[in-house]
């Protein structure tokens, strides 16, 4: 494994490594080493308005026929 040092970092950025590593229960040094992995190695995830992008055109609103069910219920989210 190789170590990295980091050298003049704005003591608010060391506060607030110190405070995220105490919520999550580990050190300063293993939050550092999860940032980092997290920040570089993971797949970014995609936000909300690229996935409605992602979807296909499937046809108009009205080329989808309501089907309601036995309950009767006329208003689905009311």
């Amino acid at each position: 494994m190789a170590n990295l040092i980091v050298r003049n970092l704005d003591p608010r950025i060391v506060d607030a490594l110190k405070q995220r590593a105490a919520l999550h229960g580990r050190s300063a040094e293993a939050e550092h080493r999860a940032l980092l992995e997290e920040s570089l190695l993971r797949p970014k995830r995609k936000s909300f308005a690229e996935v409605l992008r992602s979807m296909p055109n499937v046809g108009e609103d009205e080329d989808f026929e309501r089907v309601e069910d036995e309950t009767g219920n006329d208003h689905a989210f009311d």
